[in-house]
């Protein structure tokens, strides 16, 4: 982060904004769309997010480790992109994530395992039309940490819908990604501002080592 950065921040600050939610006693780990038609730069809706995917790989190796629940998402549609609704109007690119292409497969660098959930959305939000809210619930989980891309687009929106529907919002941020540094940096300093806790992979890590060691999951 950069002083203009710094500078917002000290401005939330004094303003009341920027409190940390802090982890609960039983989190999960969701990655929004690492999927090929994100994670590859041959993709029109891609970009190069090797770093972004190790780390995650790394956070998700931890996670399994202690037994804590794993969720992925994948944004794709019907024939005709009549699921899609107005979203195609606005991003035209989001033709080829149709169902059964490559391009709405996880990255097989996660190595997404056959227990843990799917969960195919249709719009930003990982929450919106989705049984998310309902499964984390079943599940116990009081905290998220959210991965994937975009840090502009479906990783805010989830956020977002995380503390609205009453989970508290972790970003580790070499987990995240997105297309250009602008919107990458922008929005993950307001999501520190208003929404969720920025965190490291490693702080995430020990803070998961320390709840389940702790018998807090």
């Amino acid at each position: 982060m950069n002083a203009d950065s710094d500078d917002l921040l000290a401005l939330y600050r004094q303003r009341g904004l920027g409190s940390a939610v802090g982890f609960g006693r039983r989190p999960a780990v969701l990655v929004i769309d690492f999927i090929r038609g994100f994670t590859d730069p041959q993709s029109p809706l891609g970009a190069d997010l090797k770093a972004e995917v190790t780390a995650t790989a790394r956070l998700l190796a931890a996670a399994r480790g202690h037994e804590l629940p794993v969720l992925f998402t994948t944004t794709a549609y019907g024939p005709g992109l009549r699921d899609a609704g107005l979203f195609p109007k606005k991003i035209p690119s989001l033709e080829i994530l149709l169902r059964g292409s490559r391009w709405v497969e996880v990255d097989e660098r996660l190595e997404r395992r056959p227990e843990e959930t799917l969960i195919e959305k249709k719009y930003a939000s990982a929450f919106f039309g989705t049984a998310l809210a309902a499964e984390l619930t079943a599940a116990g989980v009081d905290t998220l940490l959210v991965c994937g891309a975009t840090t502009s687009g479906c990783v805010r929106a989830t956020v977002v819908d995380a503390l609205q529907h009453g989970f508290r919002p972790i970003v580790p941020v070499e987990c995240v990604g997105d297309r250009a540094p602008q919107p990458h940096a922008a929005n993950l300093r307001d999501i520190e501002g208003k929404y969720g806790d920025l965190v490291s992979v490693e702080e995430a890590i020990t803070a998961l080592d320390r709840l389940v060691a702790g018998g807090g999951s």
